[in-house]
Parts: C-alpha cells; sequence; structure tokens
C-alpha cells in the first residue's frame, strides 16, 4: 500500500519555474516505480515523466524534455519535478503515481496507486 501526496503547485508566468513534490507514505515506495501525470480540463490524462525505483533513469514526455527534471529520494519517500521554462500549454493538474515493481510504464492504467493532484496554472 502506499499513499500519495502533492504539493507545490501554483500559478506562475510563462517562463518561470515550479518546483512540485509528492510526499509517499508505505513499504512500497522504495520499490515502486513512480511517475507524474498531468491532467488538463477536456483532455485525458497524459504521461509527463517517470523515474525507476532506484532513481537511475528518468523517462520524459518529448515535450517536457530539457524543461522538467523528475528525482526521486527514497529516504524521504518522497518524488519531485522541477519544471523550467513552463509554457501555458503545461496547465493542468498534476498527479503523482506509483507502479509496484520495477518496470516502467507510461499510461495511467498502470499505475495502482494516485495522489489527489496539484494545480499547476501557467499564465501568458
Amino acid at each position: 500500500q502506499v499513499q500519495l501526496v502533492e504539493s507545490g503547485g501554483g500559478l506562475v508566468r510563462a517562463g518561470g519555474s515550479l518546483r512540485i513534490s509528492c510526499a509517499a507514505s508505505g513499504r512500497a515506495f522504495s520499490n515502486s516505480v513512480m511517475g507524474w501525470f498531468r491532467q488538463a480540463p477536456g483532455k485525458e490524462r497524459e504521461f509527463v515523466a517517470a523515474i525507476g525505483w532506484d532513481g537511475a533513469n528518468t523517462y520524459y514526455l518529448d515535450s517536457v524534455k530539457g524543461r522538467f527534471t523528475m528525482s526521486r529520494d527514497n529516504a524521504g519517500n518522497t518524488v519531485s519535478l522541477q519544471m523550467n521554462s513552463l509554457k501555458p500549454e503545461d496547465t493542468a493538474v498534476y498527479y503523482c503515481g506509483a507502479r509496484p515493481g520495477a518496470i516502467v510504464r507510461t499510461t495511467p492504467k498502470d499505475y495502482k496507486y494516485w495522489g489527489q493532484g496539484t494545480q499547476v496554472t501557467v499564465s501568458s
């Protein structure tokens, strides 16, 4: 079982930066792939980034490569997403997801645990 709580969302101007975090509780965290997903109004939830259980490998949506960086701290049971050069099209509710095991997946249906989401709004 993994419980997830996101934080750090907010309003930022285009070109600005924001860091969002996800605090996890439960023994399965350190053995889980962690992912960030986002959902804009009227759209499906989409993959943004994922990180393996040991933090050695990261995966990104093409449109955020070079702008977003995902990291994890297994000792602190947290994952973070540093978002730079933000664009209005990055506006969405951002969700943290956990997938027990070592295989990285990029579709929401493959993640078992979810946080409640944090709103990120980028103004033009």
